[in-house]
């Protein structure tokens, strides 16, 4: 191997690398975007499940009351 073959094979690992570097990156970007999307549709679903239940109670309270 010359010279001029090793910097090609060189300068083509190092692409290649970079590129898998790339995607990585991008890769991780969605997969925290989904981590915060998820997080939001829980605390969602926890307020709507909070809400249920003391609907819930105030009406066993009320109904128990009378």
């Amino acid at each position: 191997m010359n010279i001029d073959e090793f910097e090609a094979q060189t300068r083509d690992s190092l692409e290649r690398a970079l590129n898998q570097l790339q995607t990585a990156t991008l890769l991780l970007a969605a997969l925290e975007i989904q981590v915060l999307e998820s997080g939001n549709t829980i605390k969602d679903l926890s307020q709507i499940v909070e809400t249920f239940i003391a609907q819930q109670r105030d009406r066993d309270s009320i109904s128990g009351s009378n």
